[in-house]
């Protein structure tokens, strides 16, 4: 069931669709953590235009995101590591 929701980022509203309402939540909690950053590099760079401050914004995102990638990757190898080590320690008690 989709339903329309408005967020508003940066001071500009947004009509999105949401198809589910855990997406709703996690549409609503990303524009509000993207309204965070906003205002964070906007303290510290005083002078700097709205572009640039999205960028720094869009940057941290994208390493917030492949940096969280790595450590699923890592802990689904080792889950595949211990499940194999497990599945070798119970073929030898056969």
């Amino acid at each position: 069931m989709e339903q329309k929701i408005t967020i508003r980022i940066a001071g500009k509203d947004f009509v999105l669709k949401a198809s589910s309402p855990e997406e709703e939540e996690l549409i609503r909690l990303a524009a509000i953590d993207i309204n965070k950053r906003l205002a964070a590099y906007q303290s510290a760079f005083p002078g700097k235009a709205l572009p640039d401050i999205l960028s720094f914004v869009a940057l941290s995102e994208g390493v917030a995101a492949l940096t969280a990638q790595r450590k699923l990757d890592a802990a689904q190898r080792e889950g595949k590591d211990l499940a194999d080590s497990l599945e070798g320690y119970l073929s030898e008690l056969k």
